[in-house]
């Protein structure tokens, strides 16, 4: 596994609805040694309270959400002059090819195919964080 430095420094976004996604994520996450990982369960809330963080290094962006689907929610992120830049990983149960080229069109900086790979996902995030490309479906 790469292993960017200072990852106790990184802060990261997780939009997921689902509870035990979450919370799967935040295991993983804190074990890399990431302590400033924020919760948000719907994506219309995601840039008022990404404003409340002094940093964003990442978001962690589920597809399936209530009221606004992820490819919306990306859009408005990519507008918001603060969240224009920071790097937005899909991370979804549709976790298909054609998805992922959904996804690549949309202008994602990655995506992750659910279910998540606890050996996997440390790696991924990694990658992201060190500014690599990752587009792993399966």
């Amino acid at each position: 596994m790469t292993t960017p430095p200072n990852l106790n420094n990184k802060h990261i976004i997780v939009v997921e609805d689902n509870v035990d996604n979450y919370n799967l994520i935040l295991r993983l996450l804190t074990g890399m040694g990431i302590e400033h990982c924020e919760w948000i369960s719907s994506g219309w809330k995601v840039a008022e309270e990404a404003d409340n963080y002094e940093q964003v290094d990442l978001i962690l962006l589920d597809i399936q959400l209530p009221y606004e689907d992820g490819f919306a929610v990306h859009n408005r992120l990519r507008r918001h002059a603060r969240l224009k830049d920071t790097s937005i990983v899909a991370v979804t149960a549709n976790a298909s090819e054609t998805y992922m080229q959904r996804a690549i069109n949309a202008g994602f900086d990655g995506f992750i195919g659910k279910p998540i790979d606890p050996d996997r996902f440390p790696d991924q995030v990694c990658r992201v964080l060190e500014g690599k490309a990752v587009w792993e479906w399966q």
